[in-house]
């Protein structure tokens, strides 16, 4: 049953990142999390020119009881999560606005054309600087470097959600996430990531 109040309603959040990294699976879990506490979800999704190494953002419509249109008006984003870095300021170009936060991974992941010389990728001090002139507030953690040492990169997208937890943004606890996940994975699988959910929540926390 809902028992907290949302920021804004509809509260509009998008989860950006790169193909192959989970944030599809991220914005379903988020999703789920707030769907247990009794908030009424839509998502939209949109994929880049591949599926693998190609843009990927789901729109998260958060409501108390309305349903709305699963694609986020532009410059109408209240929080962008994103798991590469460039992604985040590739978002808030066209949905961000004075008001939004961020939530950034800041592990990056290079194009074709950076690979190959032709095109340079921003020092980590310029993104930095570049994502918190477009927003009000931000926050930026490395969950990829922690969750290789977990054994699995993809496990950022879930310490990801941890650290959105921490952020006190939205009405998510490790109690939820708990029982969201535990209703399609083993008990190992379900052990793992919550140890992954932990370690996000502290990236902030600490």
């Amino acid at each position: 049953m809902r028992n907290a109040i949302l920021p804004s309603d509809p509260f509009n959040l998008i989860i950006a990142g790169v193909g192959g990294q989970g944030n599809v699976l991220a914005s379903q879990v988020v999703g789920n999390m707030l769907m247990e506490k009794g908030f009424t979800i839509t998502i939209g999704e949109t994929f880049g020119a591949s599926q693998r190494g190609g843009s990927v953002m789901s729109h998260l419509r958060i409501s108390a009881g309305l349903t709305f249109s699963p694609q986020i008006p532009r410059g109408s984003s209240h929080l962008v999560v994103s798991l590469e870095p460039t992604e985040a300021i590739r978002v808030l170009k066209d949905y961000g606005n004075p008001g939004v936060s961020v939530l950034c991974n800041m592990r990056p992941i290079h194009s074709v054309g950076v690979i190959c010389g032709e095109m340079s990728y921003p020092s980590r001090e310029d993104l930095e600087k570049w994502i918190r002139m477009l927003s009000k507030q931000a926050w930026f953690v490395d969950t990829t470097d922690a969750a290789m040492k977990l054994g699995n990169p993809v496990f950022g997208n879930i310490m990801l959600v941890g650290a959105l937890a921490a952020t006190g943004i939205l009405p998510l606890d490790r109690e939820t996430f708990k029982n969201v996940i535990s209703r399609t994975m083993t008990d190992t699988k379900v052990e793992m990531n919550l140890k992954a959910f932990d370690q996000g929540q502290a990236m902030l926390s600490n």
